[in-house]
């Protein structure tokens, strides 16, 4: 870790997490993050190239901290920021389509106050739910290494401890496979073989410390799932109101 705290390695990252006292600290110390060296490169170079459309902002172009309430029952968790949504934005789910069909939802659902999220300044509040992912740049062709995502995984960890979320909403099979390997990793018991994702799939695990929360599968919220209609605001709207009942 350089001398300014900057996690630069993955044993970085492991102090780093270790070390945050709350949720405001953590939030803190990702964007920081300079541990995955193909992430760095990428997530800065879309941050110069730009996509048309918005050449004339700001790009965040760091890693994204988790966004919503600190006491959540509910937590949402994709797979990384999307290049040119998080990554421009600085808010998960923040700046596109997967974005604003995921937030649409949480509004019809009362967990959110609004059902538009543009930038990280447009009054958008969550209650209940937070949103995250195992992974905290924008990688390449929206597929992290598994060293990369390993290397992330004490973020995700530490997240969970200190926001004790009761329910887990995984989006899609690509995040359900890194958020199991990751809880794996981090000390919970994951059965083997793992159970396979599947849209509203149920599965309880314990963790540490007596911790203990259900996953709850979801198809993720991209176009290429909104637009062909496998995965319809109707079927959103019953997998959040199912986390909430779930949550208690």
């Amino acid at each position: 870790m350089t001398p300014s705290g900057v996690p630069t390695t993955p044993d970085d990252v492991v102090r780093a997490a270790s070390a945050a006292p709350d949720l405001a600290a953590l939030d803190a110390v990702v964007p920081t993050c300079r541990a995955c060296p193909r992430l760095v490169a990428w997530r800065e170079l879309v941050g110069v190239e730009k996509r048309a459309a918005f050449r004339d902002e700001t790009y965040w172009a760091r890693p994204v901290p988790g966004f919503g309430d600190p006491a959540a029952a509910v937590l949402v968790v994709g797979l990384a920021p999307a290049a040119h949504g998080a990554n421009r934005t600085g808010r998960m789910f923040t700046g596109d389509r997967s974005g604003d069909f995921l937030f649409a939802a949480m509004h019809r659902t009362g967990f959110a106050n609004q059902a538009t999220s543009t930038a990280r300044d447009d009054g958008l509040t969550l209650t209940d739910v937070r949103v995250t992912a195992p992974v905290r740049c924008a990688p390449p062709a929206n597929d992290p290494t598994p060293q990369e995502r390993r290397t992330c995984g004490p973020y995700l960890a530490r997240e969970l401890e200190l926001v004790r979320p009761r329910v887990v909403v995984v989006l899609g099979a690509f995040g359900w496979q890194a958020l199991l390997t990751t809880l794996a990793e981090q000390g919970w018991v994951v059965p083997r073989p793992r159970p396979r994702f599947g849209h509203g799939v149920e599965l309880a695990l314990a963790g540490p410390g007596g911790a203990a929360v259900v996953l709850l599968g979801c198809f993720h919220v991209s176009q290429q799932n909104t637009f062909t209609g496998r995965l319809t605001p109707e079927m959103l709207d019953a997998v959040l109101l199912r986390a909430r009942t779930l949550a208690g």
